[in-house]
């Protein structure tokens, strides 16, 4: 029993309930963003993570489909913006970022389509004629015979050469730039890679050198 006269000092509150963190701000100071009482990770910050988990995926899903575009005719990117396919000789690959710097004309073509056979002549002769300013680059679509017949009728051996792959017949790339039932068919791009035009129907040699002029400024 105490004695007379004496108080006895009231028992203190703890710094902390049992279980309670140890932290304390001073007054007026407000938690960092993201940051809960005991330095975890808040609802926003969970939800920020998730998102950016989301979008990676998103972005190796898409990676995925782009590089495993396979058909007939093998495997290969048949996207307009990134196309990458197999040379059609040989086990080379035939890539649309390669080509970046200089304008860039791309052909396609077929050995059953007369409409080749008689813009081809021209589209050799331009070719020649702006060797070292504009890639001229081949494409074998829709192919149901010999790819090689109509580089070798019109001297085009010496463009580099793709075999189209995957699409309704071995015409993914074809398909993809809405060429449908379309033969021939001409890509243009930009030397910085973007696609600039797209001619669904033969080029006569005249009207070729008006869209290059048009397209690229070049006179020929």
């Amino acid at each position: 029993m105490a004695a007379s006269g004496l108080r006895v000092p009231a028992r203190r509150r703890p710094l902390t309930r049992a279980g309670e963190a140890r932290y304390h701000r001073p007054p007026g100071v407000r938690h960092a963003w993201g940051v809960g009482e005991a330095g975890g990770v808040t609802g926003k910050q969970r939800g920020v993570r998730l998102g950016l988990l989301g979008l990676g995926v998103a972005a190796l899903v898409t990676l995925t489909v782009l590089v495993t575009s396979t058909g007939p005719g093998g495997t290969g990117v048949t996207s307009p913006e990134h196309f990458d396919l197999p040379a059609l000789s040989g086990g080379a690959r035939v890539r649309l970022v390669e080509f970046r710097g200089k304008p860039t004309v791309v052909n396609f073509f077929a050995s059953w389509c007369t409409a080749c056979d008689q813009e081809l002549p021209g589209f050799s002769r331009l070719s020649l004629a702006l060797k070292g300013r504009v890639n001229f680059v081949g494409v074998d679509s829709l192919e149901t015979g010999d790819g090689m017949f109509m580089p070798r009728r019109h001297h085009i051996t010496w463009w580099p050469l793709a075999r189209d792959v995957a699409g309704a017949q071995g015409s993914g790339l074809h398909d993809a730039l809405g060429g449908g039932s379309a033969m021939p068919l001409t890509a243009f791009y930009g030397a910085d890679g973007r696609l600039l035009d797209v001619e669904r129907a033969a080029l006569p040699e005249d009207i070729l050198r008006s869209r290059l002029r048009t397209l690229y400024g070049l006179a020929v």
